[in-house]
């Protein structure tokens, strides 16, 4: 059959998912090639394969040569690159949905797609256990370094920002307080994980913790190095902290299909009200003791 018998909107819609087939085909390949002396490489490539048949079937309906989306393929690529092999490939298989829909429409009037639709659910269930990939056998240190620096140092920057007043004293002093807070989480993760002994390595384990609670430090305390003053320097602390915890609960409910919303939620209550009732304890404290700066 060709694209000639089709119907208009079912031509259409064949047309769009062999395009992402085709694209995903080219996604897959260049993410197999790029990992072509590690473990998912077989995988990635058989998954291309199979994407190519679906646009060789989907081309015998349509009788069209589609071009891949060049851009899709791109902004994989960068992501893949950037969050890594699990985050790309779970966030593409995601948006397979309209794929599926549209295969679905169609295989009442040709049963010879549904083939298809059961190849495309396949790809997810396999998908699953493919992957190994270093990061997320350590997310567990990586969530103790975010969680622990946002907490406390949203704590501290609220705190010492009605103590002081002063935003270069309040970066110095938080900067201080981060890096030192930051090694001791490093060392405690180092001792905790070298204590319970199991599959992940505890200097791996403190390099994550560490480096994830420095970055984060760097990141809160940056407004206070551009604002002079010290109620616009905390509410950018604030407003960077809920993006930083935003992007990193999207990033665990796309590469451990967790839910997005009560995650945030609950992460987001806790280090701004943490942020509150630091900032009225300096409040208390400066009046207390009659501190002038």
């Amino acid at each position: 059959m060709n694209g000639a018998s089709l119907p208009g909107m079912h031509q259409m819609r064949i047309v769009q998912a062999q395009r992402m087939e085709i694209t995903e085909h080219m996604i897959y390949k260049s993410l197999g090639e790029r990992d072509s002396n590690g473990k998912n490489a077989p995988v990635l490539l058989k998954i291309a394969g199979e994407e190519l048949r679906h646009y060789t079937a989907l081309k015998s309906y349509t009788g069209e040569e589609v071009a891949p989306d060049r851009l899709r393929m791109l902004w994989y690529l960068l992501l893949s690159r950037l969050f890594g092999l699990t985050f790309a490939i779970k966030l593409m298989e995601k948006s397979e949905g309209n794929a599926k829909e549209t295969y679905a429409q169609v295989s009442t009037q040709f049963p010879e797609l549904a083939p298809l639709i059961r190849e495309e659910e396949a790809h997810e269930r396999a998908l699953v256990g493919m992957i190994d990939e270093e990061r997320l056998k350590y997310m567990g240190s990586v969530v103790l370094g975010l969680n622990d620096a946002l907490v406390e140092l949203t704590g501290t920057l609220a705190g010492l920002s009605f103590a002081l007043q002063e935003t270069k004293l309040i970066a110095l002093a938080g900067l201080i307080t981060g890096i030192s807070a930051a090694l001791s989480m490093a060392a405690s993760e180092y001792l905790s994980r070298r204590a319970e002994g199991g599959g992940r390595e505890p200097g791996k384990a403190a390099l994550y913790t560490g480096s994830t609670y420095i970055l984060t430090v760097i990141l809160l305390i940056s407004p206070f190095f551009v604002f002079d003053l010290y109620t616009i320097s905390l509410g950018t602390t604030l407003l960077v902290s809920i993006a930083v915890i935003a992007i990193f609960n999207f990033y665990l409910s796309v590469t451990r299909d967790l839910l997005f919303g009560r995650r945030f939620i609950e992460m987001a209550g806790i280090s701004l009200g943490i942020a509150m009732l630091s900032f009225v304890l300096g409040a208390l404290i400066r009046t207390a003791l009659h501190i002038e700066v």
